[in-house]
């Protein structure tokens, strides 16, 4: 179901179609960490055309398509925050910086908090602290 997936799928990966349109119409600008890769138009846009005057710029992601998974200088170009690739703005990495992570959401290592049914669903006993409101208190 491999072909038959990227014919008419756009949610795990780009379509061929959008492979197509990137290699005819695209001119591949870089590619972040993750192997994602960025692309703006070759043809140059006049004002008063679609994107206002500004040229088209995409992402092609490494595997599926989850816009978190697009890093913060990266997001600014395909914005038009700057005209350059962001390897020439960058500062160098500080020794603090961690590695991306991807939005646990709706996966297995998303958090569960105590109590949550996903742990067990054991909630801690009420502890006499609390009083329920009544309307005619």
């Amino acid at each position: 179901m491999g072909i038959l997936s990227k014919i008419f799928t756009w949610w795990d990966g780009a379509t061929i179609g959008t492979l197509l349109d990137s290699a005819r119409h695209g001119e591949h600008v870089g590619t972040d960490a993750q192997g994602n890769r960025y692309y703006r138009s070759k043809q140059k846009i006049a004002a008063g055309q679609p994107f206002g005057g500004h040229e088209r710029r995409w992402v092609i992601y490494n595997g599926a398509n989850d816009a978190s998974r697009v890093p913060p200088e990266w997001h600014g170009w395909l914005h038009g925050s700057f005209d350059g690739v962001p390897e020439s703005f960058l500062p160098p990495p500080r020794i603090w910086e961690v590695d991306y992570t991807p939005n646990a959401t709706g996966t297995d290592k998303a958090y569960r908090p105590q109590g949550a049914l996903e742990r067990g669903g054991q909630r801690a006993h009420a502890t006499g602290d609390y009083q329920a409101w009544s309307p005619d208190a």
